[in-house]
């Protein structure tokens, strides 16, 4: 403690450890009594808090202090608590001390003394000091020998400040970071932007089990974000049931009802026996929802009600039925668009909406491109037991194709994936060629250019913008915007898609902004570089 501070310790009289009225007191332990006798600590006050029935106890207490330090004040506070077991009402009590106390830390250093009181009334002072109501340090007291003989005692002091205890900020630090590199599938992504949303999930996954939405193009890795948040959580015991996975868009009708919610024999034609269905099968764990804009009208009347009350109505049922999971949902549609159309419930967006994030596809981290390169001949050898490797030419060859412009990658990571597994597959003598790289570049090619049709344009817009704002642009319009939009989605960058638009036109002036250009154009139509990356 420092020399130049008084020091004051603030604690709860304990009714039955600082009890006794006799001289034998003297020869026991009193946690109270004992802190003050240490010469080591010397105390100058003492703020002593009790309960209305406690008196007696509290002026033993206080008048025994000057005895064996006559230096300490004891000053005594009734606190009026009519369960010292309950938690709100505790930290209730001892926040409105902490509040109204006036301390004085520029003169006088704090002890939090957390021996005596319930446990409930220790965790509250913990909490209260933690957060910085009591400008303090803890003090903890134990008698000198464990079967209490004596009045002599020991004494600890924790100081909550961790940024002085690097060994354990380095392992907290460790542990995050392992989190999230798990979410990452221990690919070492570098896109910043894509880092930083890992980030942010980690930590929604550990503090909430709230819904989460995961928005995205497909193959982003919706599907495989969300089984590791589920084996993330599990590891951390905040999870004990199954991870369950459907996708909406394969659920139709009855069959949607009863694989989602289950029925009971004879709900309908061939329903023989009992189904307890997907969201009981996830009770305790996690319900993964792909595709969730898919989902009918009546379903996503069941599932909003199953998500507020825990509880929905098997089909053919007459007996409510419970199931407590944690939701993800995931869809590559704009939710408010099918919200707008009548297709989509507003009440359970709203109620599936508090964490959403969006899954950039590949095109737009192509800088993770070669990690997951790597990731995926590692895959490769585990599904195969063949280790395959890529001469450093061939490598280069391939990640400038797939980095450029010409690489559609329009099943994101689903695209790269099969490319890497053709090439292992074809490798000869364990090593991917350049021949066998030429080929499967010409392969995507290929898959990237389907058949035209007069549709396309509409094809582009209507996810974008929607039908009611397409259906007011002229046709000339559509079909250049349209463009427009594709040549956006195969650019890196603004400036990018600005270079290849105006080609011949920026040759011809004196200060070309190709981007600006580009913006402008966009605006008109009130899209932004960011809307036609989705």
């Amino acid at each position: 403690m420092s020399s130049s501070k008084k020091t004051v310790v603030i604690g709860i009289i304990g009714s039955v450890l600082d009890s006794g009225f006799h001289e034998e007191r003297w020869q026991r332990w009193r946690p109270t009594i004992s802190l003050c006798r240490h010469k080591e600590l010397p105390i100058a006050r003492c703020e002593l808090l009790y309960q209305p029935q406690h008196r007696d106890v509290v002026g033993v207490v206080s008048a025994d202090i000057p005895r064996v330090s006559p230096g300490t004040e004891a000053r005594i506070h009734e606190r009026a608590i009519a369960d010292p077991w309950d938690f709100e009402e505790v930290y209730a009590s001892l926040h409105e001390f902490a509040r109204s106390y006036e301390f004085k830390p520029e003169k006088e250093e704090y002890l939090i003394h957390i021996t005596t009181g319930t446990h409930v009334q220790q965790i509250c002072l913990f909490l209260l000091t933690e957060s910085r109501h009591f400008p303090a340090r803890l003090v903890q007291s134990s008698p000198a020998d464990p079967k209490r003989k004596g009045p002599d005692g020991r004494f600890s002091i924790i100081d909550l400040d961790l940024s002085k205890y690097d060994r354990l900020a380095a392992r907290f630090e460790k542990e995050v970071t392992e989190a999230r590199t798990f979410l990452k599938s221990g690919i070492a992504t570098r896109n910043k932007n894509f880092n930083q949303l890992i980030e942010q999930i980690e930590h929604v996954a550990g503090a909430s089990s709230d819904p989460i939405l995961l928005m995205g193009p497909t193959g982003a890795g919706k599907s495989q974000l969300a089984k590791r948040v589920y084996e993330l959580k599990k590891s951390r015991h905040q999870l004990s049931g199954s991870f369950v996975e459907v996708n909406c868009a394969t659920l139709r009708g009855d069959a949607a009802m009863s694989a989602l919610f289950g029925h009971v024999k004879g709900a309908f034609t061939g329903a023989l026996k009992d189904r307890p269905g997907l969201l009981r099968a996830a009770n305790g764990g996690l319900l993964f929802l792909d595709e969730v804009g898919e989902l009918g009208l009546d379903e996503q009347a069941m599932l909003l009600r199953a998500l507020e009350e825990k509880r929905f109505l098997p089909l053919g049922g007459d007996a409510e039925v419970t199931s407590d999971f944690q939701l993800i949902a995931g869809t590559n549609r704009d939710l408010n668009e099918r919200v707008a159309d009548g297709a989509f419930r507003e009440d359970l967006l709203a109620r599936i909406n508090l964490w959403t994030f969006r899954l950039p596809g590949l095109r737009e981290r192509a800088e993770d491109i070669a990690p997951n390169v790597d990731y995926e001949l590692e895959q490769f050898a585990r599904r195969t037991g063949r280790r395959v490797t890529i001469s450093k030419e061939a490598r280069d060859k391939f990640l400038a194709f797939a980095e450029s412009g010409d690489a559609k990658w329009s099943a994101n990571f689903r695209d790269l994936s099969a490319a890497i597994t053709r090439m292992a597959t074809l490798a000869n003598g364990g090593r991917i060629s350049g021949d066998v790289l030429d080929e499967e570049i010409a392969r995507l090619k290929r898959s990237w250019k389907p058949a035209q049709s007069d549709d396309d344009h509409d094809t582009v817009l209507l996810p974008l913008m929607g039908e009611r704002a397409v259906e007011k642009l002229d046709l000339f319009d559509r079909v250049q915007l349209a463009f427009v939009v594709q040549t956006c989605r195969e650019c890196a960058t603004l400036s990018d898609a600005g270079r290849r638009l105006y080609a011949v036109t920026r040759e011809k002036r004196k200060f070309a902004n190709d981007a600006d250009r580009l913006r402008k154009y966009l605006a008109r139509f009130g899209l932004e570089w960011s809307d036609c990356q989705h």
